[in-house]
């Protein structure tokens, strides 16, 4: 096996996996290497994340999915994030992991319950008396008023934003506030987050958490 196909390395934010696509036939060929050389150190990537760095343009949308499916399925990692070997160090994704995500069309009613061990996207409103749990982020886009826990796991990291963000309970990881009661309710997207130990919510601003 030549060692320059496929390279990784350990850095304080993770596991980089360096790939270069120039050295196989084809997006399969590449993953067969991929995992063979992981397989080597199985249990070491349970629980980590993994970076993905290598040429984007040869990976479509579908070989993203089928990759990122291997990796959380066979190798139990948390997370995985693709960044192109064209761009410079300095534009590297370090905001919101991608993770795991599951994404919900449709309204979250009175009595249903989510819960998934990443991220959430809900396209759609959550009712009062609806649950939603998720160890990574949760994102609405529509109105959330029901209990909503981000970082269920622990995670402190974690966020959750909405359209109009008017939870009964919101909590991101161990911490829980209330609404407030009578407030007036923006007419802008929110997103809440751990500040100094305490919940915080604060008008969504693009390319901020990004």
């Amino acid at each position: 096996m030549v060692t320059d196909k496929i390279v990784i390395k350990g850095n304080k934010e993770g596991l980089n996996v360096v790939i270069n696509m120039n050295h196989f036939s084809d997006f399969d060929d590449m993953l067969e290497s991929l995992i063979d050389k992981l397989a080597q150190g199985r249990k070491f990537y349970k629980g980590s994340t993994l970076k993905i760095t290598t040429e984007l343009k040869y990976i479509n949308e579908r070989e993203s999915r089928k990759l990122k499916e291997i990796l959380f399925d066979e190798f139990l990692i948390s997370d995985c994030i693709f960044q192109n070997q064209e761009e410079p160090i300095g534009n590297v994704f370090t905001g919101i992991y991608e993770g795991r995500t599951k994404f919900l069309r449709k309204t979250i009613r009175s009595g249903q319950s989510i819960n998934y061990p990443g991220n959430i996207i809900i396209i759609g409103d959550v009712n009062p008396g609806a649950e939603i749990y998720a160890a990574g982020n949760i994102i609405v886009f529509g109105t959330l008023r029901g209990v909503v826990h981000a970082g269920s796991n622990g995670n402190d990291k974690a966020i959750i934003a909405a359209f109009k963000l008017e939870p009964q309970i919101l909590q991101i990881g161990g911490i829980v506030t209330r609404s407030p009661e009578d407030e007036v309710k923006p007419k802008y997207p929110e997103v809440a987050k751990i500040k100094n130990g305490n919940i915080i919510v604060e008008p969504y601003l693009p390319n901020k958490y990004i």
